[in-house]
């Protein structure tokens, strides 16, 4: 009887373990935004409810427990996450669109390297540093407030006072919730530090693109003395920020300088990305067609724009070819609109005809 060689036997069920270990790992750094999908009287914070949230690793969890009144924000941020990026991508043919249930919230095309694993990275990393930053300004944080260290006067002259953002609270827990996953696998693999990179780029669009509002004080109005403080960007210029990276995201690799890991760009003729840039590592799959295990819906019976042919938003490429079709539909707009005094605006409803392309099924 032949004998059957034992390594026959382990390798292939090696190679199926670390392929289920990397799935686990790359479906759990972002699974913290089955938050949204969480009733509102549904508790987020204490020991136990922070041991109930699935979408949490061991490490966030520790996280929940310890700082508990945080975690109200990180909701709000994943509800930020989700709406922002269907902003964004809404005439693309990956749309953000989400998984029915479950705590995979865009499904498994997030396991995968891409562009847009890069972009739902730093929106995410984003969100978080904006909701607890906008938490502290309002008070609802008992551990910070406004960022007092912005004081003096300016070299523009006027003088730093007021409730300005206090960012920094925001970003540091940010790093400390949102990187957790990446830094606990490690920092030899090429995911989680395409994730950690992606991650800090999402939170130097916010650094990077901070206001400075201001207040006049004086007799009738007259500017003698203004004060100014620094505020956030609104949260849809971040995402209009990331999605311009994203358009621009370099390819990368994983390599070595010395003896420390790095990502370079796969084409040596390309400069190396900087860190407010959004870096990936495998190539897009086309989002065309219907892949459920993946969570790609695919683009039959989306919307699109017959009328240009080259724009994202166009019929060809969001259809994936000239596969779409023309058809009339009626509308109800608001038109005679009229100022009433005081104050309020009084519309008509009127029905209008209009054409509507949608890919075919």
């Amino acid at each position: 009887m032949p004998t059957v060689s034992p390594v026959n036997l382990t390798a292939p069920f090696l190679l199926l373990l670390l392929l289920l270990l990397c799935t686990t790992y790359t479906t759990m750094a972002t699974n913290w935004l089955s938050l949204a999908r969480l009733p509102r009287s549904r508790a987020v914070s204490g020991a136990a409810p922070c041991a109930r949230l699935r979408g949490l690793t061991p490490g966030q969890v520790g996280v929940c427990r310890a700082r508990g009144e945080v975690m109200e924000s990180v909701r709000k941020a994943a509800e930020m996450v989700i709406e922002e990026c269907q902003h964004q991508f809404r005439n693309r043919r990956w749309n953000c669109s989400t998984t029915p249930r479950g705590i995979n919230v865009f499904g498994r095309v997030m396991n995968q390297g891409t562009r847009e694993a890069a972009f739902v990275h730093a929106l995410s990393s984003a969100a978080v540093a904006v909701a607890v930053t906008r938490a502290c300004t309002r008070g609802e944080l008992e551990r910070c407030g406004c960022d007092r260290k912005v004081r003096g006067i300016s070299p523009e002259g006027f003088q730093w006072s007021g409730c300005s953002d206090n960012l920094s609270y925001g970003v540091a827990f940010s790093q400390t919730f949102v990187d957790e996953p990446e830094r606990a696998k490690g920092l030899s693999a090429g995911r989680p530090l395409m994730n950690l990179h992606n991650n800090e780029a999402g939170r130097k669009a916010i650094l990077h693109n901070m206001q400075v509002e201001c207040k006049c004080h004086g007799v009738s109005g007259s500017c003698e003395l203004k004060t100014c403080w620094k505020v956030m960007p609104p949260f849809r210029r971040v995402g209009a920020v990331l999605k311009e990276r994203f358009d621009g995201a370099t390819e990368v690799r994983l390599t070595r300088i010395g003896s420390k890991p790095a990502l370079l760009p796969r084409d040596p003729n390309v400069k190396p990305p900087a860190a407010r840039d959004l870096v990936y590592l495998s190539p897009s799959p086309d989002f065309c067609h219907h892949d459920p295990d993946n969570g790609i819906p695919g683009t039959a019976g989306r919307r699109c724009n017959g009328t240009s042919r080259l724009a994202p938003d166009g019929c060809e490429l969001v259809c994936c070819g000239p596969g779409y079709r023309a058809g009339r539909a009626e509308v109800v707009q608001r038109c005679s609109c009229k100022f009433s005094w005081c104050c309020s605006v009084r519309c008509q409803q009127c029905k209008n005809t209009v054409t509507i392309h949608t890919c075919r099924v």
